[in-house]
C-alpha cells in the first residue's frame, strides 16, 4: 500500500505546475454597463437623498427657491421633535408585534402542522395563506378597512351574534394594523420555515420520540438548534420589511387618528410631501434606514460563529 502511494505521489509531483491565469483587465469590459447602470439608478438616488438630509430643501417656503447647506440641523430636529420619537415607538411596537412575534410566530406554527398534515390539507392552507401575500399592499390595507370600520363586516357579524360592536380603527389603531400585517406577512415566514423543516432528518426525531422525549421537548432540543438559522435570517428579513410598511396603513387609518398610527414612514411622508419639507423628510428617511441597520447587525451579532459559515 506505501509503494502505491509513493508512486501516487510521485507521479502527482512529476505532472507540470500550471501556472495561475494572469488577471486581464480587459475582461471587465463587458461589465461596465451593468456597472454604470447600478451606479445611475442605484447609488445615484442613494448619493442624492444623503445630500438631501443636510441641506434646507423645500417644495414650497424657504429652500424652494434656494437650497442651502445645513449641516445637521435637520436630524438635531428630529431628535427634539416629540413626533418624530412618538413615530419611532409606534414603528417599534408595530414591528415587534406583527413582524417578530406575529408572522413569525404563526408561520412557525403552520410550517410545523403542515409538515405532518394531509396533502389536501397542505395544498389548500398553502394556497389561502400565500394568496393573502400575494395581495398587494393597498388591497389588503382597504380589505381590512372595510372589515374592521365601524359598519364593516366584523360589527355586521359580531350584531348577528349579540355581541358588543368593536371600534379597533378608533380605539387601538396600531393594534389593528398589525393583524393586518400578520395576515399579509404570515405566508414568508411559513415557507422559509417549511423549506427549513423538510431539511431536518426525520430519523433524529422519531429517535428522540423512542427515547420517551415529548412533543415540547423534541421541538426545543432537536427542531429549534436546526432551525436556528433560518429563524435569525427570517427574523431579520421580516423586521426589515415590517420597518417600511407604508400603504397597509396609510389606506386603514392614515397615521391616525391624530398620529396614534404614524409609524416612520408615515411621519417621513407628511413632513416631506404634505409639508413639503423634503431635507427634513430625507433626513428621517436615513434614520429609519439606520434603525434596520442596526436591526440587522443585532441579528448578524446574535447568530453563532459556525452558523455565519
Amino acid at each position: 500500500m506505501a509503494t502505491v502511494t509513493e508512486t501516487v505521489e510521485k507521479k502527482h509531483d512529476s505532472r507540470p505546475r500550471l501556472n495561475p491565469p494572469k488577471r486581464r483587465p480587459g475582461r471587465a469590459i463587458p461589465t461596465l454597463p451593468a456597472l454604470v447602470l447600478l451606479g445611475v439608478f442605484l447609488a445615484g438616488p442613494v448619493i442624492y437623498s444623503v445630500y438631501l438630509a443636510f441641506t434646507n430643501r423645500a417644495l414650497r417656503g424657504e429652500g424652494s427657491s434656494e437650497t442651502s447647506f445645513v449641516g445637521l440641523e435637520n436630524f438635531r430636529t428630529a431628535f427634539d421633535n416629540p413626533e418624530f420619537w412618538n413615530s419611532v415607538t409606534l414603528t417599534l411596537i408595530f414591528t415587534v408585534l406583527s413582524g417578530v412575534i406575529g408572522q413569525n410566530v404563526l408561520g412557525m406554527a403552520l410550517a410545523l402542522l403542515l409538515r405532518r398534515s394531509a396533502t389536501w390539507v397542505n395544498v389548500l392552507t398553502s394556497t389561502v395563506v400565500v394568496g393573502a401575500w400575494i395581495v398587494p399592499e393597498v388591497v389588503a390595507g382597504y380589505l381590512w378597512y372595510t372589515f374592521l370600520s365601524d359598519g364593516g363586516s366584523l360589527n355586521n357579524l359580531l350584531g348577528f351574534l349579540n355581541l358588543p360592536s368593536q371600534d379597533w380603527l378608533i380605539a387601538s389603531p396600531i393594534v389593528a394594523v398589525s393583524f393586518a400585517n400578520v395576515w399579509r406577512g404570515t405566508a414568508f415566514a411559513m415557507l422559509t420555515y417549511s423549506a427549513a423543516l423538510s431539511q431536518v432528518d426525520p430519523a433524529l426525531d422519531e429517535s428522540a420520540q423512542i427515547d420517551g422525549a415529548g412533543v415540547i421537548r423534541r421541538f426545543r432540543s432537536i427542531t429549534l438548534p436546526l432551525l436556528r438559522p433560518s429563524i435569525m435570517t427570517c427574523l431579520m428579513l421580516t423586521t426589515l420589511q415590517t420597518l417600511s410598511v407604508f400603504g397597509l396603513i396609510y389606506i386603514m387609518t392614515g397615521g391616525g387618528p391624530g398620529t396614534d398610527s404614524q409609524t416612520l414612514p408615515l411621519y417621513m411622508y407628511e413632513q416631506a410631501f404634505s409639508f413639503g419639507q423634503l431635507g427634513y423628510g430625507t433626513a428621517v428617511a436615513l434614520l429609519l434606514l439606520a434603525i434596520g441597520g442596526v436591526a440587522a447587525l443585532a441579528y448578524l451579532k446574535v447568530l453563532p460563529e459556525e452558523d455565519k459559515r
